[in-house]
Order: structure tokens, then sequence, then C-alpha cells
């Protein structure tokens, strides 16, 4: 489903170029998960922005389902966000304004894929039912993490990326919502990377890569 081929990845400084990732290469199959672990700075993010559309590698491949990133336009890059991935990330990301079942069927309606029903579900699998009229500011972490769950999965998206999305979480509320984000996925039929320090969390996952001085290293499952 995602191949990452060779893929390099520098930022200028006022030192010169930074290189970030150095000939990066994975594959995450259909409907599998991925934990991408690393120490902090060697390009985690960078990776899930590159896939994301969000920043351009400077050489190398992405391919989903077989089909190249690279050469898309900003449009057909904003639509491979709406349409193809669900974004999980430690900050969240809740519009305020919006109330817990406007922020839930956010994404689905751009993407054109709203189903009341299987936001409805996701919405009584995620304790959210009786929080639906609160806005974000009136929720714990813990909810508002469930809810950017909840969002990413609203459209039923071929990948979710998520980035340390129990970070900010105690160890309890960490276990809870990695429980419910998997089985979430997996009914679904998304595939899922995800980006994490925790040994623990990314045990849970099938598919384990570790990344070092910009590359990924193979760690034992």
């Amino acid at each position: 489903m995602l191949i990452v081929e060779d893929v390099h990845k520098a930022f200028a400084t006022a030192q010169g170029r930074l290189p970030v990732l150095r000939g990066v290469d994975l594959q995450l199959p259909r409907g599998s998960s991925l934990a991408l672990m690393g120490e902090s700075g060697s390009g985690k993010s960078t990776l899930l922005h590159l896939i994301a559309g969000l920043e351009r590698a400077d050489s190398g491949r992405i391919l989903i389902d077989g089909e190249p990133l690279q050469g898309r336009g900003e449009a057909e890059l904003a639509r491979w966000r709406r349409e193809g991935i669900g974004l999980v990330f430690q900050q969240y990301n809740l519009i305020g304004s919006l109330s817990v079942a406007a922020n839930l069927a956010f994404q689905a309606r751009l993407a054109e894929r709203h189903d009341p029903a299987w936001v409805s579900y996701l919405a009584e699998r995620l304790g959210l039912t009786p929080l639906l009229q609160r806005y974000p500011e009136q929720l714990s972490g813990g909810q508002q993490q469930r809810v950017a769950i909840g969002r990413a999965l609203a459209s039923r998206p071929s990948l979710v990326l998520a980035d340390e999305p129990t970070g900010s979480l105690d160890e309890t509320s960490s276990e809870t919502v990695l429980e419910l984000l998997l089985e979430l996925v997996g009914e679904a039929g998304s595939s899922l990377l995800l980006v994490t320090h925790s040994e623990r969390l990314a045990a849970r996952l099938a598919h384990h890569l570790y990344l070092h001085l910009g590359r990924v290293q193979p760690r034992e499952s």
C-alpha cells in the first residue's frame, strides 16, 4: 500500500543544508500496521510530513498503491490529504469553534464521505456520545485525542498517520487510546503508520522499524 524508496530530505540552516533523511526505505502492506521509532530529531515527523504531502522529498520515491506522490500538484496533494489519509498528532489539532460532533465529521464532510451511522459508531466506541455537544476546551486531553482519532477515521482513509498520538497522555490513558486506535483502524480497513518513542506501545503493532541518523533500520518484532 505504501512504499518509500531511497528518500532523502535536507533543510536549509544558517550553517548550510542539514540532512535529515538519508536514503529511507520502508514498506507498509495494506491493512497492516507499522511502528516507527527513533531518537528525538531523527526525522520521524519529517518522514510522516513527506508521506502526507506536506513536504516534498529532495530525491527518492514515495508510492501509494503503486502511484508516486512526486509530480503531483498542490491540488492533488490536498486531495490526497483530504481523502486518502487520516492524521493524528500529539497536539490534537481540533477546531475550537466546532463541537465534538462537528469535529468528528469535519474531514469526512470535506472528502464527501460523511456516513452518519459510521460516525455515530465511532463516537460510541470512543466514549464520546455524551460529549457530542461540548467543545474541545471542555474536554480532557484523553477525550480530545479520542476526538482526533474519530475525525481521522471518519472518512475511512486508506492510511492513518499517527505522530506520537499518546505522547501527552499518562500510561493508562495511552494504553486505552492505542487499543481503541488499533481496533478502529482495523474496522475501517485502514493501514497505520505510528511514530512513537515507546517500545511498549510499538510492540502492539505488526511491524517495527527504527530511524537512526536518517536511515531506517529493521528491529525485531
